[in-house]
């Protein structure tokens, strides 16, 4: 018996299509017996793991784990079930324990770990454990040494051939428990059509997964998994989370043409210099098919920061700036973040790149803003050896990351950057604070009509006066009128 655990991971009404979930699935499928349990639809998931384990003794618990809440939920759940259970062969995998392998295997409550992207690392795992054979030399898996106890890792597995893969079998989840009301459509559904991004940016979580590599579903495949949602569960709006859904511009032409009937919204995520290198008919492809917004990381308002921060390609703020112009032309909202508070200043970065922001917003006031204060990942890159030599260090037991700091770490909102001091910290938040009752998101359907006007009205005054120190009284305007943070809740 396998079993296949989302840990919850969010606080909206409606969670996301688990795509992880349903990726292994699709292996599984007609190959040994599975449950999916989504701990986002369920009060007590564990209760119902334990429920479906009865007196198994020879089960399989796959937990797909990303940093932040799910790493919380996941710690006491797996401890829990393995104390329950103790013949449970506990794996996790995701991003969280790919680059944290090492802390995750000294909690005697996880067994392996499968590193990088991982449905048929998993899959073979799953059947040498059901042979009873020694899995221990399979490649993208870290494990404990039976001999002695030491953690070993093999290499990431490697990146599947999305076109390989079989569809997802959406039978074994409850689809309408997913379809969701967002600023997109009123009945929104996700999809993931590729792996990796072609570029090593120093800051990005993606790099150690993905060593720089894309494959791509093709457009034509893209194409009917949006005409699937659409024509079985009336879906009239896709988010698609793939890491860079843009990467070559005759897939995106082909994917808009396929999708041109339907009717639907559509959402992704890319780079400024390659949707800048776009052609017209391109971009008016995208626009006629349903394109609404994209997502990019602009990541700061100085080009000497984005040289350190190895973003490649053409990166600059000059381009930032012409593809939000470029975007107004086309009806398109571009969704920038920000990474602030980048060593070896990180005053002089955050003052610089606040600054730009507003520059941004003068050329194209819809642009979205998505704040975060710069936090290390486990990589080669200058950024994190500076980091280190601030005297940063990763956590190395769970234990310590479901700590409340670290928690805020997972979601670039901690005190754990010792670079950034507090005088710092609560001048950027400050500045967020400002920056987002001026432009409310259009993200949050409840911020409409009133709602809209007076948030826009009581910070005007900061706003263009530029006076961002002790906004309390837009901090008590949010309280009254809380509305969501695109950085922490999503759509």
């Amino acid at each position: 018996m396998v079993i296949l655990y989302n840990p919850p991971s969010t606080t909206q009404r409606k969670p996301v299509l688990p795509m992880s979930l349903l990726a292994l699935a699709a292996l599984l499928e007609g190959d040994c017996d599975y449950a999916i349990v989504d701990g986002n639809l369920e009060r007590d998931p564990v209760g119902v793991i334990d429920r479906i384990l009865g007196a198994s003794n020879d089960a399989i618990l796959g937990v797909t784990v990303m940093p932040g809440p799910q790493v919380r939920r996941a710690v006491p759940d797996c401890r829990r079930l393995k104390a329950l259970h103790p013949d449970l062969t506990v794996v996790w995998g995701g991003y969280f324990p790919t680059q944290h392998y090492d802390a995750c295997l000294r909690a005697d409550y996880v067994d392996y770990v499968v590193l990088g992207h991982g449905e048929v690392a998993f899959k073979k795992l799953v059947d040498a454990l059901r042979r009873g054979e020694d899995a221990t030399g399979l490649e993208g898996l870290a494990y404990r040494d039976p001999r002695t106890g030491e953690v070993r890792s093999s290499r990431v597995a490697p990146m599947p051939d999305p076109d390989e893969l079989p569809v997802f079998p959406y039978h074994r989840v409850d689809m309408a428990r997913y379809v969701r009301s967002t600023f997109l459509g009123e009945r929104t559904l996700a999809h993931h059509s590729s792996y990796g991004c072609p570029f090593s940016c120093d800051f990005c979580a993606v790099v150690p997964m993905a060593g720089g590599r894309w494959k791509a579903e093709s457009a034509e495949r893209t194409a009917e998994a949006a005409r699937r949602l659409v024509a079985r569960w009336g879906a009239d709006a896709v988010e698609f989370y793939d890491n860079n859904f843009f990467v070559q511009e005759a897939r995106t032409a082909a994917f808009a043409e396929g999708v041109m009937d339907l009717g639907i919204a559509w959402w992704g995520e890319s780079r400024i210099d390659t949707l800048l290198a776009y052609s017209d008919r391109t971009w008016e492809l995208m626009r006629d098919s349903g394109l609404r917004m994209v997502f990019m990381g602009a990541e700061s308002g100085s080009d000497e920061t984005l040289r350190r921060m190895n973003k490649g390609g053409s990166a600059s703020t000059e381009r930032t700036l012409a593809l939000a112009e470029r975007m107004k032309q086309y009806d398109v909202i571009p969704e920038y973040s920000f990474v602030l508070g980048n060593p070896p200043d990180p005053e002089e970065d955050a003052e610089e790149t606040m600054a730009f922001i507003r520059q941004v917003k003068r050329v194209n006031p819809a642009t979205e803003i998505v704040i975060y204060v710069y936090t290390p990942v486990p990589s080669p890159g200058g950024l994190y050896e500076q980091a280190r030599a601030e005297g940063f260090a990763f956590p190395e037991t769970l234990d310590e990351w479901v700590s409340a700091d670290w928690q805020a770490f997972s979601q670039r909102r901690s005190s754990r950057t010792p670079w950034v001091g507090e005088a710092l910290r609560r001048r950027i938040h400050n500045f967020e604070t400002v920056i987002n009752a001026y432009y409310p998101t259009v993200t949050d359907p409840r911020l409409r009509g009133w709602r809209r006007w007076l948030l826009q009205a009581a910070s005007a005054w900061r706003y263009h006066l530029g006076c961002y120190d002790h906004p309390w009284e837009l901090q008590a305007l949010r309280k009254l009128l809380p509305y969501q943070r695109p950085e922490t809740t999503g759509f």
